[in-house]
C-alpha cells in the first residue's frame, strides 16, 4: 500500500459524502431539513476543497517522487471539477442555505418548489459527484493493486466512467426541469381562456 493513500482517502470519502448528500436535497420537502443538509454540504463542500487544494499545492512545492508529488499527480483528474465546485457550487449552495433559512422559522413548512429546484441546480450536484467520481481511481491507483492498472481494464473504465458522469447529468437537469416547472406561478383563468383554439 503506497503511504499517499493515507491523504486520498479523507479526500475521496468527503467527496463521495458530498455528491450522496447533493443528491438528496430535491427530495426534501421541509424548508429545516433544507437548511440543515445545505449547511452539511458546505461544510463538507469547503473542506473537501480545502483537502484538495492542500494536496495539490503540497505536490507544486515538493520536488522529485515524494508522496505529496505522487498525491497530487493522482488528484489532477479531479482538479478541474473541484475548481468548478469552488467557483459555482459553493456559491449556490450558499444561496440555498440562506434561502432555506427564509422559510424553517417553523420545523414542518414546507420547501418551496423553486428551493427544491434550486437544490435540484446540475451545478450544484453534477460538479460534486464528478469530483467524487474521479477520485476513485486514485484511490484505487494509490493502493498499490496493479490488477487495475493493465490497459484491458482503463479502456473499460474510462467508458463506464462516462456513461456514468452523461447519466448524472441528465437526471439532474430532467429533475431541476420538473421541479422548476412547479414553481411556476398558475397562469390566470382569463389568459388561459384566450389562448384556448375554442376561444371566440
Amino acid at each position: 500500500m503506497e503511504s499517499y493513500l493515507v491523504a486520498l482517502l479523507p479526500i475521496a470519502a468527503v467527496w463521495l459524502a458530498a455528491g450522496v448528500i447533493a443528491d438528496g436535497l430535491p427530495g426534501l420537502d421541509r424548508a429545516c431539513a433544507l437548511r440543515r443538509r445545505a449547511g452539511w454540504l458546505l461544510i463538507l463542500t469547503l473542506t473537501g476543497l480545502t483537502l484538495t487544494a492542500t494536496v495539490l499545492a503540497a505536490g507544486l512545492v515538493s520536488a522529485g517522487d515524494a508522496p505529496a508529488d505522487r498525491a497530487a499527480a493522482a488528484l489532477d483528474l479531479a482538479g478541474l471539477p473541484a475548481l468548478v465546485v469552488a467557483v459555482c457550487t459553493v456559491r449556490r449552495v450558499r444561496r440555498l442555505w440562506a434561502g432555506a433559512g427564509a422559510f424553517a422559522t417553523a420545523p414542518e413548512t414546507p420547501a418551496p418548489h423553486g428551493l427544491r429546484a434550486a437544490a435540484a441546480h446540475p451545478l450544484i450536484g453534477l460538479p460534486l459527484q464528478v469530483t467524487g467520481l474521479l477520485t476513485v481511481p486514485a484511490v484505487i491507483a494509490a493502493s498499490g493493486d496493479d490488477r487495475f492498472a493493465t490497459p484491458g481494464f482503463i479502456g473499460p473504465a474510462i467508458t463506464v466512467g462516462a456513461l456514468i458522469i452523461l447519466a448524472f447529468g441528465v437526471r439532474h437537469a430532467l429533475r431541476h426541469n420538473r421541479l422548476a416547472e412547479r414553481a411556476r406561478p398558475a397562469e390566470p383563468a382569463s389568459a388561459r381562456a384566450a389562448a384556448s383554439p375554442l376561444h371566440v
